[in-house]
């Protein structure tokens, strides 16, 4: 085999660990919410440049209750924002740990992959036999159609 990016394997209880794991994650953070498109598309959203403004005009409000109309609930926006502030390490963990198990599940799909094409060749090229036909046709429908589809988009 010519490729091998990453070779792993988990036990049962690793397994068993991680999956509690997930499940406490996902009970502790039964809160979060998802939104629609719809809902993204027309929020207010606070880039890094507006958050210090934002920031600055709590403490204002803050320092300054009597100006603020009645409904207006300041203590609610501050909660917010240290809930936000609470959250982003977590969320920063989250996303790094996310992005390492994609690239994890492509490398493994791409060793699978390429095991399964050298073993595709060398059946191809071995020969005959109940097992390696099977394995010759079932492969052979795969990829030739691929490139059949790219010599036509070439030819």
């Amino acid at each position: 085999m010519t490729q091998n990016l990453i070779s792993l394997t988990f036990s049962a209880e690793d397994l068993a660990a991680i999956h509690a794991a997930l499940r406490t994650l996902e009970e502790k953070l039964a809160a979060l919410i998802e939104l629609s498109v719809d809902e993204r598309r027309h929020l207010y959203k606070m880039g890094d440049k507006t958050e210090a403004a934002c920031r600055q005009t709590l403490i204002v409000l803050a320092q300054n209750r009597q100006i603020l109309p009645p409904g207006f609930d300041l203590p609610e926006a501050e909660r917010d924002l240290a809930t936000l502030d609470q959250l982003r390490p977590v969320f920063a963990r989250l996303r790094q740990l996310a992005a390492r198990g994609d690239d994890t599940e492509m490398a493994l799909g791409s060793d699978i992959l390429s095991a399964s094409l050298e073993g595709y060749a060398l059946a191809k090229a071995i020969g005959k036999g109940a097992a390696l036909d099977a394995l010759r046709e079932s492969m052979g429908h795969r990829y030739s159609r691929r490139r059949r589809s790219n010599e036509a988009a070439t030819g």
